[in-house]
């Protein structure tokens, strides 16, 4: 009933930009935070950033300075801008929304289904 989709993802070179956005549709009665995690090959799924639905945010120590999360309440949307990417950047980036829906009246954690980031050196 819910699904995200993102976009913005690609190949770009060390020290350049990309934004990332994802869209959640469906049944959706209220989105409470929302966030980006990541996994590169061979390693664990690690917390980027989160945001909440009042604007709070929280980032990994690695990316912070570098990395800035948005949402758009209106349009259930929620952005990664990255600038300075890094080679370390490179990994599959996944968005995850905490949603109530009106059927279940529950709160579950979905996700989109990952998109590749490459930064060339």
């Amino acid at each position: 009933q819910v699904q995200l989709v993102e976009s913005g993802g690609g190949l770009v070179q060390a020290g350049g930009s990309l934004r990332l956005s994802c869209v959640a549709s469906g049944t959706i009665f209220k989105i409470n935070g929302m966030g980006w995690y990541r996994q590169a090959p061979g390693k664990q799924r690690d917390l980027v950033a989160t945001i909440t639905s009042d604007g709070t945010t929280h980032y990994a120590d690695s990316v912070k300075g570098r990395f800035t999360i948005t949402r758009d309440n209106a349009r259930n949307t929620v952005y990664l801008q990255m600038n300075s990417l890094k080679p370390e950047d490179a990994a599959v980036y996944y968005c995850n929304a905490e949603v109530l829906t009106p059927m279940m009246m529950e709160w579950y954690d979905y996700w989109g289904q990952g998109t590749q980031v490459t930064v060339s050196s």
